[in-house]
């Protein structure tokens, strides 16, 4: 039998790693999560010894993406999300905006152009619902006003992100990029904006007129049967085949597909049941994400270029998070509100690789500073 079988081997090693410095962290007080990042970086490329196939790890990731994104959606119903609008709408366009744009001044003192740093900028300017996520369940406040507020919040950023990334390759040429020959880069950029909003939208109300008829009817369905493991398989089925067929039909997230799969299940009144079935995989899932970005981790970039890191962590960690404070007083919300939406968008997320990979791409950012 073969044993150089690169699936096996990052699932045993990976998960190995991660227990072992996942149980480290938590014994010296600190999240496990950092244990997992560490594992990542230990069976990645940019260290000696076992080196994980990144491709591999970015697919088993985007599966703990999805699945983590579905069980919030069991727990964050339509109206939750439509109680936070007043904020989480204005809020995040208006967060992302200034964060972008102190990417773009950095950027312009390192003497990029201003599309290199429009495109720079929006890649710090959103966070990772999935990093947010694991943080709130940490703290035990994902299902407090707070939490619903920076949740909703992220979400409404993954939507603007995934405009972004429809919109950009037919903006390349203008931006200063390589001019896209595809029908889609050919058209009006109204166009553009248009389908995407159409995309969108006609998603969401398939999902809300269609989907909470049939979920909740199909969850019903299988669990008569009585079978736990054919109840289990519905769920994790509903949520990554609709995650993936949102993707492919309507050139939505697969995030925001889970997302929107797991809110209209949420209807049935098995929904406590699929969460609690589904959470052992999300969990497994969500581990090989942390282990996955940790694997990206290349340390020359420190010794290279030391203070250009710094300016980018400082705008992370201090720009987006004074940003969100101050727009979140300034809507009149209490201060603890503030704080844990300021601190929640401390962090860049999955959306920023994917755009900062589409702008090397198309010829908008460079794959070595200059």
């Amino acid at each position: 039998m073969e044993h150089n079988l690169p699936l096996i081997s990052i699932l045993a090693v990976g998960f190995g790693a991660a227990l072992v410095l996942g149980f480290i962290a938590e014994r010296i007080k600190l999240p496990a999560l950092l244990g997992y990042l560490v594992a990542g970086i230990l069976i990645g490329p940019a260290t000696p010894g076992f080196v994980a196939d990144t491709h591999l790890a970015s697919q088993l990731a985007e599966v703990g993406v999805m699945l983590l994104m579905f069980g919030v959606g069991l727990h964050f119903s339509l109206g939750d999300l439509m109680a936070v609008k007043r904020i989480a709408v204005p809020g995040a366009v208006l967060q992302m905006s200034f964060a972008t744009l102190l990417g773009m001044a950095l950027s312009w003192w390192w003497g990029w152009s201003w599309g290199t740093g429009l495109v720079f900028g929006l890649s710090l300017s959103c966070a990772s619902t999935v990093v947010l996520l694991k943080a709130l369940e940490h703290r035990g406040v994902l299902d407090s006003l707070n939490g619903r507020i920076a949740v909703g919040w992220l979400i409404v950023e993954d939507l603007a992100t995934v405009m972004v990334l429809v919109l950009l390759p037919p903006l390349a040429g203008v931006l200063g990029g390589t001019e896209q020959s595809t029908a889609a880069a050919a058209q009006p950029i109204w166009q553009s904006i248009a389908m995407v909003l159409l995309q969108i939208g006609a998603f969401i109300a398939l999902m809300l007129i269609a989907g909470r008829r049939v979920l909740p009817w199909l969850l019903w369905q299988v669990s008569s049967t009585g079978s736990r493991e054919l109840f289990t398989l519905s769920v994790i089925a509903c949520a990554i085949g609709i995650a993936y067929g949102a993707a492919q039909l309507f050139h939505v997230s697969f995030a925001l597909g889970a997302f929107f799969a797991g809110m209209v299940m949420r209807e049935s009144k098995l929904s406590h049941r699929a969460a609690e079935e589904s959470l052992p995989l999300r969990d497994a899932f969500s581990v090989l994400f942390f282990v996955s970005v940790g694997m990206l981790f290349e340390p020359s970039v420190f010794v290279d270029h030391p203070w250009r890191v710094l300016g980018v962590v400082a705008i992370i960690i201090f720009g987006k998070s004074l940003i969100a404070l101050a727009l979140v007083l300034a809507f009149r919300y209490p201060l603890n509100t503030a704080l844990t939406v300021s601190i929640s968008l401390a962090q860049i997320g999955e959306f920023s690789f994917i755009l900062g990979g589409l702008g090397v791409s198309l010829g908008l950012l460079p794959t070595v500073p200059a």
